[in-house]
Order: C-alpha cells, then sequence, then structure tokens
C-alpha cells in the first residue's frame, strides 16, 4: 500500500496535488504528465506496428483485412488502458493476463477468418497484434525506453520480411552450424568460464583464452561473411582489417588455413595478413599513448614505419597477382571455422603465456624483454599493457620490451604462415614479415642515434 503522508508531501514539493494518480497496489505514484506521455508512446507503438502492416496488406480490398493501422493502435492504447485499470485492481496479475487472454483470443479468431478467406496460412499478424497489445501495456507499467525500442525492432524484422526469407533461403548447414557454434561460445560458456589464474607461475585465466578461442572464431567467421557479401579481394581485405582489430594472429590463422585449402588467392590472403598486421601496430601506438605517453617517443616511430611498409606489401601483392592472372571467379570458403582447431591453438597461446612469465622470472633484468618477446608470440596487446604500467624499468628499457614483443608476434605469424599455410602464401608473408621487421629495425637505431632518450 501507498503511504499517504508521504504521497501527501510529495504532491505539495512537486506541486501535484490535483494532478495525481495513486496505485493502490504496487508502483510510485505517476503524475498527469508522465501518465499522458506513457499513453502516447503507446499509441506512437501501435502507429509504427500499424503502419508496417498496414502497408504490407494495402493491395487487398478493405474489410477484407484482420488488422490494419487502425486497429493496431487502438490494439496497444488497449493494453496500456488494460495495464492502467490492472494497477488499481485487486489482483494485478489476474486482471492483466485475463485482458491478454481475451484479446488474444479475438484477434486470433479473426486472423483465422481472415487466413480462410485469403487462402493463406499465416500466423505473422495475430503474433504482432499480441505483441503490440503487450507492448502498449508495457509502456504503463515498464520502461518506456525498452517499449519503444521494441516496436522499432519488430517494426524493422516486418518490413524486412523477404530479405530474411531470401537469406535463409541461401544459407547453408555449415554456415548455420558456425553461427550457433560461435554463439554458444559468447552467450553460453563464456559467462560460466572462472575469472582466476589456473597453474604455476601465475597461471592463465580461463576466460582470456576462451576469449582468444572467440575471437579467433569470430574473425574467421567474419572473413567468410566477408567474402559471401563482397567477393574474395574485397571481402578479405576488408574482413582482415576488422580482424586486425580484434587479433592479427588470429587473422594470420585463418587465412593461412585457407590458403592451405585453396579457397582463395595466396597474394589476397597474404595481403589480408598484412592490412591486419598494420592495423594491430597502430594498436599498440594507440594503447601507449593511452597509458603511457612518455615511451611514445621510442615506439611511435618504428611501428608508424612497420604500418607503411606492411600496407606498401600489401598492395604490392595484389598488384602483383593481377599482373600475372585474369581476373579470377569469386571464391567462397567452404567452411566459416573448424572449432577444434580454434581451441586447440587457444590453449596452444595459453601455454606461450605461462612460459613467457616463467622466462620473466628466472632471467632476472633481461627477463623483461625476452619475456615480453615470449608473450608477444601469443599476444601483443596483454604485455603492452602491461609493460606500459611497469614503473621499475627504464622508458628506454620498455620500450625495447614492447618493440620485442611486436617483433615476436611478427616471427609468430610467419611460422603460422609456414606451418599452416601454402608455398606462396608463406612467400608472401615472409616478405612482408621481414620488410616491416628491417624498416622498424633501421628506424629505431635511427631514433637512438639522432634523438636519444
Amino acid at each position: 500500500m501507498v503511504d499517504t503522508l508521504a504521497v501527501r508531501q510529495y504532491c505539495n514539493n512537486r506541486g501535484l496535488s490535483r494532478d495525481l494518480f495513486l496505485w493502490p497496489n504496487n508502483g510510485p505514484p505517476m503524475d498527469l504528465l508522465e501518465f499522458l506521455s506513457r499513453f502516447a508512446v503507446a499509441l506512437g507503438i501501435g502507429l509504427l506496428i500499424g503502419l508496417e502492416r498496414g502497408w504490407r496488406l494495402r493491395e487487398m480490398k478493405p474489410g477484407t483485412r484482420a488488422a490494419g493501422i487502425r486497429t493496431f493502435a487502438i490494439s496497444s492504447l488497449l493494453g496500456a488502458t488494460a495495464a492502467a485499470v490492472a494497477q488499481s485492481a485487486a489482483d494485478t496479475g489476474f486482471f492483466l493476463g485475463s485482458a491478454f487472454v481475451a484479446f488474444a483470443a479475438v484477434i486470433t479468431l479473426f486472423c483465422w477468418e481472415e487466413n480462410r478467406t485469403t487462402g493463406s496460412n499465416s500466423a505473422t499478424t495475430a503474433i504482432a497484434a499480441v505483441l503490440t497489445f503487450s507492448l502498449g501495456a508495457f509502456t504503463i507499467v515498464g520502461d518506456v525506453r525498452v517499449a519503444a525500442a521494441a516496436a522499432v525492432i519488430a517494426a524493422g524484422i516486418l518490413a524486412a520480411r523477404e530479405d530474411i526469407h531470401s537469406w535463409v533461403a541461401r544459407i547453408t548447414w555449415p554456415e548455420l552450424r558456425s553461427a550457433l557454434v560461435l554463439l554458444a561460445m559468447t552467450f553460453i560458456v563464456l559467462p560460466v568460464i572462472p575469472d582466476d589464474p589456473i597453474g604455476p607461475f601465475g597461471g592463465v585465466n580461463p576466460r582470456q583464452i576462451w576469449l582468444i578461442a572467440i575471437a579467433l572464431a569470430g574473425v574467421s567467421f567474419l572473413g567468410y561473411l566477408g567474402v559471401r557479401v563482397f567477393g574474395a579481394r574485397q571481402g578479405i581485405l576488408l574482413s582482415s582489417a576488422a580482424g586486425g582489430l580484434i587479433s592479427s594472429t588470429a587473422v594470420t590463422v585463418s587465412n593461412a588455413r585457407r590458403a592451405a585449402a585453396e579457397e582463395a588467392p595466396p597474394g589476397v590472403l597474404s595481403a589480408g595478413v598484412a592490412t591486419a598486421s598494420g592495423v594491430s601496430f597502430l594498436r599498440v601506438i594507440a594503447i601507449v599513448a593511452a597509458l603511457q605517453p612518455t615511451l611514445l617517443g621510442l615506439i611511435a616511430p618504428p611501428l608508424s614505419v612497420a604500418t607503411l611498409v606492411a600496407v606498401v606489401a600489401g598492395l604490392m601483392s595484389l598488384r602483383g597477382r593481377a599482373r600475372r592472372h585474369k581476373p579470377a571467379a569469386q571464391t567462397a570458403f567452404r567452411n566459416p571455422f573448424a572449432f577444434w582447431s580454434v581451441i586447440a591453438f587457444a590453449i596452444f597461446l595459453g601455454f606461450i603465456v605461462v612460459a613467457a612469465r616463467l622466462i620473466g622470472e628466472r632471467v632476472g633484468a633481461t627477463g623483461v624483454i625476452l619475456g615480453a618477446a615470449v608473450a608477444g608470440l601469443a599476444d601483443v596487446d596483454a604485455i603492452t599493457v602491461s609493460i606500459a604500467k611497469l614503473t621499475t624499468i627504464s622508458v628506454q628499457s620498455a620500450a625495447f620490451a614492447i618493440l620485442a614483443a611486436v617483433a615476436a608476434n611478427v616471427l609468430s605469424k610467419l611460422i603460422v604462415g609456414a606451418l599452416i599455410g601454402s608455398g606462396r602464401f608463406t612467400f608472401y608473408l615472409a616478405i612482408f614479415s621481414l620488410a616491416c621487421l628491417m624498416a622498424a629495425g633501421v628506424t629505431v637505431w635511427i631514433v637512438i642515434s639522432f634523438a636519444p632518450p
């Protein structure tokens, strides 16, 4: 029950003594302006969904449709009215539930009659009408922003009928299976995986290893979709650039596997790795700038040059292929990603992390740089964050540790390409990797020689 004394005080403080609606059973007092605004949102929801339904059925003769824009608008207002009245009923849930059942029965009956008349077999209008009633009720008892957002999503789904049906008709079982596995990895398994380190020398965080597995699978799936939508060349480059924001190593593994399976030209796949690597170099610069700007003097020049070299190497591999071959037919990846190979590689990276910590603890002062190099074989971002926050070593040592991690990561991509990919893919990858390392090394020497820290 509402405390009437508190309500009077609430009214006196806000000048709402005559414009107040009291919900005797639950909920706070609601002033007239908010009450009307919620009804206005309910009306908007009905008009939005009703507009789509009315446009979809606009060619039917008047009187033959079960529900149009007017019916949907009234249905949403009916839901709001039922929710408002239910707030004052002795049993709120029973009253609102009864109203919902009655409305669902009426609209289902009319939609059934419409289907019988037109010879169709669709429940879309009935379901949309029930949803409209429910969203109208939710504007009164819930958050109007959620109700409005749900209405926009529902209208969008209804309007995209042809596109959705066409997409479902084209999807293959490997694509559906991979999408379901990726969603399960992200939304079912990830929340229940422990977030505490396990094992010796600081251990390995199972949640981080699983995130690596998700990144590997996600990048592979992103590349697959890119090829389906944009074609082999554009799709691989765009998806590799996007994948470089997550993990350039994952892009390398994915492209190497597809090069071995001859699913796309090795020059295009190696150009994708170069693009992802250039993005990863820029990502390291951004992390250092955010956490330890004093390191930028030694970090930014070599990585910027390496980024430029990676982009140029990627463009050269594409141009070289264009000169030697005629335009190839559009290729399509046969499998978005292989689940067990993704898991195995993520576990391998976990062992690399443990080895890096072991070296860092056993070797001593130089162990920071050596440990960073070993850790860089698996991941650059984590070691960059760790070194940037480390205050017990000099600026030059910290910069060298981060650059060693980046160099090791470049070499790890080359090793992955040699072990998994084809010969030509490895050849292109070796050229770009060595060019990046040499350019970055020369730049570091120039910076230290002419502008020592």
